[in-house]
């Protein structure tokens, strides 16, 4: 349980209760490896191996709430990495299908989402998430958990009418700011930028081999 950092994060400016909810009920340390346990309701990333992180709480609650989320969406995640992201909106939404390209991150990530917490909800794939999940399209919702100077192509037709898609936007090591961006039913797209950030980049095609935990 981690209350008191539902408690910062309302603080911050979280508004939406079952967000803070959802953040309440879940363990960050289950997400993290060992030796950063102690740090877990901590408003920081951390590092999970592989060049990559467990986002900042603050983060993951301010992307989640974005979402709009009423709980009858099917989600996107690009960048399954630690599973704590995921085993939030899996919380909030109907479904949520996630996609890890380094195959040890994403196996952890089954054992925690899959075993120890047996969410029904939520479907794992490993691979390049630039690619999206076409054969499960279209998704409401698509979020991004890594940073791209572009946004890929086949995220974008993957998006359902009426959908919202969220991604931090610019280069790896530069300026990036989350970008909203909302599929109108007619089609057409919207977007807005909403709040400055610095992610590990997305990885394409090819999985970083360094750094295990």
């Amino acid at each position: 349980m981690s209350v008191a950092l539902a408690r910062r994060l309302a603080g911050q400016g979280i508004r939406d209760p079952r967000v803070l909810e959802a953040i309440a009920r879940l363990d960050r340390g289950r997400f993290v490896p060992e030796a950063h346990r102690a740090e877990a309701d901590l408003d920081q990333p951390l590092p999970i191996g592989f060049g990559q992180t467990i986002s900042q709480p603050f983060v993951v609650a301010f992307m989640t709430e974005r979402l709009e989320l009423s709980g009858d969406e099917r989600v996107l995640e690009i960048g399954t990495g630690s599973g704590y992201q995921t085993a939030v909106l899996a919380a909030l939404a109907r479904h949520v299908f996630s996609v890890e390209i380094v195959a040890p991150l994403a196996e952890r990530a089954r054992e925690v989402l899959l075993g120890e917490l047996a969410l029904p909800n939520v479907s794992l794939r490993t691979g390049d998430g630039a690619l999206g999940w076409p054969d499960a399209a279209p998704f409401d919702r698509i979020v991004v958990t890594a940073a791209t100077p572009r946004i890929p192509d086949a995220l974008i037709a993957q998006l359902a009418p009426g959908g919202l898609l969220i991604l931090p936007l610019g280069e790896p090591h530069g300026d990036q700011a989350l970008r909203v961006i909302r599929r109108e039913r007619t089609g057409a797209l919207g977007s807005e930028d909403v709040l400055p950030v610095r992610f590990v980049p997305l990885t394409h095609g090819v999985a970083p081999k360094d750094g295990a935990p």
